[in-house]
């Protein structure tokens, strides 16, 4: 059984609708069941018997664009383990570029940052192209771009909150620097944060980095590490937007790609297109009555 959770275009949901299981029976494959959620009644929820996930995803994709969609081959439960990565993710910044604008830098070093995002450049080489080019920026540099340029994106605290009452565990992990991720973690309320360190002597930046460097392979190997902890048969949800999120994505019971690049798009189990980050919460059938407004 494969169950597809979406939120759409209320005007166009029931022709959106009527054309897709006519696409999945085409395919010989049965719809079981359709309809809205009871306690989300904005959420449209689609059992199809012996389908594959990739035709189904390929199908409602075609049919509802710009929505928001969750598919899973299990029955729906909140997830006790939620990993996400922090640049556009959960802030709508990326960090390295908005500092790298007090260094009069970030139309270079925000180039470098898109091409990595959609894994066209390898991401170490280019974490340290980019960190290297900081080199003698002000440490104050980083205080006064957390106060004016870093904003928390739509729906983050609400989306921790909510897990967190119900049990779930909230890793914050990111490619970019504690520098920013700890603020950021402290503001939404993560209980770990993982991420790289930037190097700093007599207050600037030495253009180097400190320690390892968290990278894809770091973000997969930190969920899989917090799912033994937990148990290898609990719940575990990652959101990300970049190449640099696949594995971690992929190695996740749902993986869901928040506003992303396409490769990690493609690679997720489902997507947010349309709504803000609680949108999460209504595809896993979350009464509003229960969210957190943190």
């Amino acid at each position: 059984m494969i169950i597809a959770r979406l939120i759409a275009d209320p005007e166009t949901l029931g022709d959106n609708l009527a054309l897709a299981m006519e696409m999945i029976e085409a395919r010989d494959w049965e719809v079981a069941g359709a309809g809205m959620l009871e306690f989300c009644t904005n959420v449209l929820e689609l059992e199809v018997v012996e389908g594959n996930p990739a035709g189904i995803r390929q199908i409602l994709d075609q049919c509802f664009p710009d929505s928001d969609l969750l598919l899973s081959t299990v029955p729906f439960e909140t997830p006790r383990l939620f990993v996400s990565d922090m640049d556009s993710t959960m802030i709508g910044q990326e960090c390295i570029d908005e500092l790298a604008d007090f260094a009069g830098l970030k139309d270079r070093i925000a180039a470098i940052t898109e091409r990595a995002m959609q894994g066209e450049l390898d991401f170490e080489s280019a974490l340290r192209e980019r960190v290297g080019l900081l080199k003698d920026l002000p440490e104050d540099a980083i205080r006064q771009c957390l106060d004016e340029r870093i904003r928390p994106m739509d729906g983050a605290r609400t989306l921790v909150a909510t897990l967190k009452s119900r049990g779930c565990h909230t890793v914050l992990v990111t490619g970019g620097f504690h520098s920013f991720a700890d603020p950021v973690a402290d503001l939404l309320g993560f209980d770990r944060v993982v991420g790289n360190r930037l190097g700093l002597h007599d207050g600037r930046l030495t253009g180097d980095l400190v320690g390892g460097i968290v990278d894809s392979s770091v973000k997969k190997k930190v969920l899989l590490e917090e799912t033994a902890r937990l148990g290898e048969d609990v719940v575990s949800l990652a959101t990300g937007d970049g190449a640099n999120d696949i594995p971690m994505i992929e190695s996740a019971t749902h993986g869901i790609a928040y506003r992303a690049k396409p490769k990690a798009r493609a690679a997720a189990d489902g997507w947010i297109d349309r709504g803000d980050l609680t949108a999460i919460l209504d595809l896993y059938g979350i009464a509003r009555d229960d969210w957190v407004f943190d």
